[in-house]
């Protein structure tokens, strides 16, 4: 048995290494399989549950080729403590790293029942779980969690709905981490393939071998990414809690499984990937685009990039030409890049490393901070930036009022006017890039920013396509200005000339540290940033101020 998805997840597992086909009438396989049923403390499940999971046949057993895992209502005591529903909840007896999940399966869509195809880290911390007597040192979510499926809590969806979830430090309980699809054939009619491929790359998620979501953390630690060790599977369905209510009619039901499947690839890996190439892209004033490419047979290939001042690092299916902007550069810079392609067995290309040069450009933008309104008003204002690109001028505007949520940005022409919705960078802080211009004309914009209650338009911004304003705007001034103590050892306290000042702490290695607008009497509470010499830039309607600060 194997099975292929070539096109859609980054590493192909082929080897079917562990699997429960449930050929065997009766009592389910106790070489495979761990019943759970230790009650948490308090005497109840979690989220609110309402049901006791047992080991009895009534609640799961094999018969016809299917594992049912059978949910009831009926009065029933253990551990002292009396409950209305029974269900069960399976821990595999094998664990694993990386590798694919298929469960063919019915599943339930009773009101107020929540069935579940899952992974926990073994080393979950959690009294009853199979591995816990052993290997239960780490608590929830610290262990990881990756829920395959998961049906009866999302009960605004449609029918049909089924999601998959990542549970981690960074986003926990009502995780952000989540992806759903609605299957077309009715699930609790028809069975179907729910599938997880698991790879040091990124998690994704599949029905009938079609991916429908992909968890991929561009930087991987452990408080996004403890998917680096052992998992196992559970198999349960809960009843009530986060499901919402019980239907009052409600009998019982059963969640029907095929077959349980782990694939891995365990043939040695040793052909290297072959084809490597590397080029230089597009070139700007703060990034160069790197062009890769390379085959391999394992499906996939990882690049590793060094610049001296930085490390990148991306991959992408074998075959498959991969661009790899580098960003935050120095204008007017020559750079070095040493590529290396490998693949997941750690095989290195033949023609490692690949080394490339290039020169960024002059960075050519107007910038700004400004706080008149032409509709609405700013209580801190807005931030501007205006930056040609060959014959592209790419705007960002930045909101920087803390009183507004739901924001949503759009683009205002002046003449004639158009209106054009921005792309969300990050936070409140939105792009727009529009193509076609010619150097030299004259262009002019504003931004309206849309939020919960209201709306606010900045003042329309002129800029010259191709012009480097900061050349002709930025003037330093004398110390007329004042920050003390410095040394300083915890507070820096800043008596600045206007009301309103934008200041921009760096480390001496030029990394951003603190950017904020700041009235004219402003404390920084510096203590627990690392000694060394730190650079403050204060920029308001007097000009530009930099000033050298030492951190004791």
């Amino acid at each position: 048995m194997s099975q292929f998805s070539c096109a859609q997840v980054d590493v192909v597992y082929k080897d079917l290494v562990w699997s429960d086909e449930f050929t065997t009438n009766g009592t389910v396989d106790s070489n495979n399989w761990f019943h759970q049923t230790q009650l948490s403390a308090g005497g109840n499940w979690f989220n609110n549950e309402v049901q006791h999971y047992t080991n009895r046949t009534t609640n799961s057993s094999v018969a016809n080729g299917n594992l049912s895992i059978v949910a009831k209502k009926e009065t029933f005591t253990d551990q002292n403590v009396t409950k209305q529903y029974t269900s069960a909840r399976l821990n595999s007896k094998f664990a694993f790293k990386y590798g694919r999940v298929d469960v063919r399966a019915k599943i339930p869509k009773d009101a107020g029942t929540w069935p579940a195809l899952w992974m926990l880290g073994k080393n979950v911390n959690e009294d009853g779980g199979f591995f816990d007597s052993n290997y239960g040192t780490t608590d929830w979510p610290a262990c990881g969690e990756i829920d395959i499926l998961e049906h009866g809590i999302t009960r605004s969806k449609p029918d049909n709905y089924i999601q998959s979830a990542l549970h981690t430090p960074s986003s926990f309980g009502n995780t952000f981490n989540i992806g759903g699809v609605v299957v077309g054939d009715n699930i609790a009619n028809n069975y179907h393939i729910y599938s997880m491929n698991w790879s040091p790359n990124q998690i994704s998620f599949l029905v009938d071998d079609v991916v429908f979501y992909t968890y991929n953390p561009t930087v991987k630690d452990a408080n996004n990414w403890p998917f680096d060790k052992e998992q196992y599977i559970l198999l349960n369905i809960a009843m009530g809690g986060i499901a919402g209510d019980i239907n009052a009619n409600f009998t019982q039901t059963s969640m029907d499984i095929d077959y349980v499947r782990v694939y891995q690839n365990t043939t040695i890996d040793t052909q290297a990937p072959t084809n490597f190439t590397a080029s230089v892209g597009t070139i700007t004033g703060s990034s160069v685009a790197l062009v890769l490419n390379a085959t391999d047979n394992s499906g996939n290939v990882s690049y590793n990039v060094d610049y001296g001042s930085g490390t990148s690092s991306t991959y992408s299916p074998s075959g498959t030409q991969k661009t790899l902007t580098i960003n935050n550069l120095d204008q007017n810079t020559n750079y070095t890049f040493t590529i290396s392609a490998t693949d997941a067995s750690g095989n290195a290309a033949g023609n490692n490393p690949i080394v490339l040069t290039a020169k960024t450009t002059t960075i050519l933008q107007c910038t700004g901070t400004e706080t008149q309104a032409t509709q609405g008003a700013f209580s801190l204002g807005y931030k501007y930036t205006f930056e040609t690109i060959g014959t592209d001028v790419k705007i960002n505007f930045e909101l920087l009022d803390t009183d507004k949520v739901g924001t949503v940005a759009f683009l205002w022409k002046q003449s004639p006017f158009s209106e054009s919705q921005m792309l969300n960078v990050s936070g409140n802080i939105f792009t727009k890039t529009i193509t076609g211009q010619t150097i030299g004309s004259t262009i002019s914009y504003a931004c309206k920013f849309a939020y919960a209650g209201g709306l606010s338009v900045t003042k329309y911004i002129s800029y010259v396509v191709g012009s480097n304003c900061s050349l002709r705007v930025e003037k330093v001034f004398g110390l007329n200005q004042f920050c003390y103590p410095n040394p300083v050892q915890d507070v820096l306290q800043l008596q600045l000339l206007d009301e309103q000042n934008q200041i921009t702490l760096t480390d001496i290695l030029g990394r951003k540290v603190l950017e904020k607008i700041v009235p004219s009497s402003h404390k920084i509470d510096m203590s627990a940033f690392k000694s060394g010499m730190y650079f403050l830039k204060i920029n308001n309607a007097f000009g530009i101020q930099n000033l050298k600060i030492i951190k004791e």
